[in-house]
């Protein structure tokens, strides 16, 4: 029987994959390339045409037979594939590391640099980051560094996997089983009813509660009950840890200090002082002095208003607040001021209507359709395929679409590469895109139903889809989010959230599920009149994660160790004004850094902020939805991909360098 994952025409074959095939097929992609390469550079001389498109369609292959092995250990775990997949993630790593530590690889790259005197903007760019990541990957190091730190980076693979299944197993193993009616006051009726449908799968009387994110998020924000809330928060902040209900089953303590001591001594390898520095050689931030400087400005000035927040809320409240409080009088206190809820708004944002209107938002901005496509090949009956085309009928690119939480699944929402945009022999081949969401399922026998947060985040996870889709650039290593600085990546992203704040586009994404109704003007008001509701607390908390993270890179001492637990009560102490419990473990879940790719990274959230909210201040100044505007912004940013330098970008687009203003408004930190 064939191999699906060697079938690189079309899109997977998701049903066909089995944990089985993906070890011989990445053996086999890994061992072609291998020779590919030998025969590349065996050739006389070096040129774009000779080594360069090659070796880009070797990696356009490689990242097909890959990606929707990453994807399926994300989206349906399970015991045999995880085995397989941890089993190929050093390998991959092996291979990653072993072409840009090649030196006779290297000096192929520096002589097409040197002697093609036609390339484009746009090629020039691609050897230059290409360039940059022989270097950040050691080329140049004696024999005996470079095996270290191949070693490392395979050790980083495993670790790093390690961290996101022990997260995973942990979300997944926990459980509250209620028996009592009266202990559910408060908590929504659909969160309830799924809590009825999940005793029953189990076959147990009752109401089961579990940590996926809608559940928890419901049990925290809406149950009367403290002891309950404050049972399923203990659970939230320990998973994975040496605390809590699962105290030491799953514990990634010891994994997060192997991480980071392995970061660090690998960015000493390269010449580093830490693994900060390392991480921003790639980012559009300068130094790790300057990321230091941005976080603790935005801290003076949003830290006050956090504290007079806080305070108002334990007024409210009427006595001191716990952690597990914060959700549950944060959400009354809202609905005091601006007589709004996350409740009431919900029936106006079933899925099918937000998507469709955010269809419609992006169609009206840049002149694309959105089409779903029947019959595609998917790993879960929810799932849905989308086509986006371009106003003359032609076809950008695909998305698959998974918005619903279920065992086995991370947790989250994130948008990755199935298929990179790429031209190979004449013909281009279109990008496709996963979008992946947790939001809680049509429960009895109404449909989904999102609270406006939820827009927010599907609005988000689309920007990076349509930048991923909407790409014009042939070569995939800088094409669509490739290429872009980790920093500036999440600009696309950002700036879609802007659209859910405004009554023209809330006009297009919402009806009532019942009456087909948009959100009432008057409700809308009301709506716009909390989003800069506790924007301090908010701020902060966002703070608190990055300068955690960027110290925990920073100040790493191999005789010290990690300092995991005292760095952050540094930060606390610094930025936080919402006591945490001494149980609480929230880096043993901090899955974005420990498990993913924001290492040293996680300011990039805020950096980029800056970014976006001054791109969408221009489509205020010129119409919210105004199509011309919306083109700049579709040809200046979405369609160049990692093509051109992000600061260079934005300069053309907004005419002149970023500025800090718009951001504080929209946040509601300035005066």
């Amino acid at each position: 029987m064939s191999n699906p994952l060697t079938k690189h025409q079309g899109l997977p074959s998701f049903s066909r994959i089995r944990p089985e095939h993906v070890e011989p097929a990445l053996d086999q992609v890994l061992a072609d390339n291998r020779q590919q390469i030998e025969r590349l550079l065996a050739a006389d001389d070096a040129s774009w045409n000779s080594l360069v498109d090659p070796l880009e369609q070797l990696d356009h292959q490689l990242s097909r037979t890959w990606s929707p092995v990453s994807h399926l250990n994300a989206v349906c775990n399970s015991d045999p594939l995880r085995e397989t997949y941890n089993r190929c993630l050093p390998k991959l790593s092996e291979y990653e590391t072993e072409l840009k530590q090649n030196d006779k690889l290297y000096r192929a790259w520096l002589a097409v640099q040197k002697n093609e005197n036609a390339l484009d903007p746009i090629q020039q760019r691609l050897i230059d980051l290409s360039l940059r990541g022989f270097r950040l990957a050691g080329v140049a190091l004696e024999t005996r560094k470079k095996e270290r730190f191949k070693a490392l980076m395979q050790k980083l693979a495993t670790l790093q996997s390690g961290f996101e299944e022990n997260l995973l197993d942990a979300t997944n193993a926990w459980s509250s089983h209620v028996r009592d009616k009266s202990l559910l006051s408060g908590i929504p009726d659909r969160a309830i009813t799924r809590a009825a449908e999940e005793a029953a799968i189990q076959g147990k009387n009752g109401w089961v509660f579990t940590l996926d994110y809608p559940s928890y998020h419901a049990i925290v924000t809406h149950a009367d009950n403290v002891a309950l809330r404050r049972e399923m928060y203990t659970a939230w902040a320990t998973r994975a840890s040496d605390q809590g209900p699962q105290a030491k089953r799953w514990d990634n303590t010891e994994t997060m200090e192997q991480i980071l001591a392995a970061r660090h001594e690998a960015a000493g390898l390269l010449g580093y002082a830490n693994y900060a520095e390392y991480s921003l050689a790639s980012k559009m931030a300068e130094s790790v002095e300057q990321v230091s400087d941005f976080l603790r400005d935005l801290a003076r000035r949003s830290r006050d208003r956090a504290q007079e927040e806080f305070e108002e809320l334990q007024d409210f409240a009427d006595h001191s607040l716990q952690a597990w409080d914060i959700a549950y009088y944060s959400e009354k206190l809202r609905n005091e001021t601006f007589s709004i809820s996350d409740e009431e708004l919900r029936p106006y944002f079933p899925v099918g209507r937000v998507m469709q209107g955010m269809f419609d938002v992006v169609s009206k901005l840049y002149g694309v359709e959105v089409r779903e496509r029947e019959g595609v090949d998917v790993w879960h009956p929810d799932v849905r395929f989308y086509d986006v085309l371009a106003a003359d009928g032609s076809h950008y690119g695909s998305f698959y679409a998974d918005l619903y939480t279920r065992p086995a699944k991370r947790g989250g929402a994130w948008m990755d590469d199935c298929i990179g945009r790429a031209r190979t022999n004449g013909r281009v081949i279109d990008p496709v895109a996963y979008l992946s969401c947790n939001f809680m399922p049509p429960v009895a026998n109404a449909p989904a139903l999102l609270t406006h947060d939820e827009v927010v985040t599907l609005f988000h996870e689309f920007g990076h889809v349509l930048h991923h889709i909407l790409t014009r650039i042939d070569y995939p290593s800088v094409a669509g989010i490739n290429g872009v600085a980790w920093d500036a990546v999440e600009l696309p992203s950002q700036f879609m959230e802007n659209f859910c704040w405004f009554d023209q586009t809330i006009q297009i994404i919402s009806g009532h599920y019942e009456t087909g109704e948009p959100v009432p003007e008057e409700v809308f008001e009301r709506l716009l009149g909390s989003r800069a509701f506790q924007a301090g607390m908010v701020m902060v908390r966002q703070l608190e994660f990055a300068l955690f993270d960027l110290r925990i890179h920073a100040e790493h001492d191999p005789a010290r160790g990690g300092r995991i637990a005292e760095i952050l009560a540094e930060v606390r102490d610094e930025v936080a004004v919402v006591p945490s419990p001494a149980f609480n473990r929230f880096p043993n879940g901090f899955a974005h850094v420990f498990g993913g790719g924001y290492a040293a990274g996680y300011y990039s959230y805020k950096w980029a902020e800056v970014l976006s909210a001054d791109v969408f201040s221009a489509f205020e100044e010129n119409g919210v939805l105004d199509r011309q505007t919306g083109s700049r912004f579709l040809e200046y940013i979405l369609q160049r991909g990692g093509g051109v330098d992000p600061m260079q970008a934005f300069a053309e687009f907004r005419g002149r360098r970023p500025e800090i203003g718009p951001l504080l408004r929209y946040s509601g930190i300035a005066e």
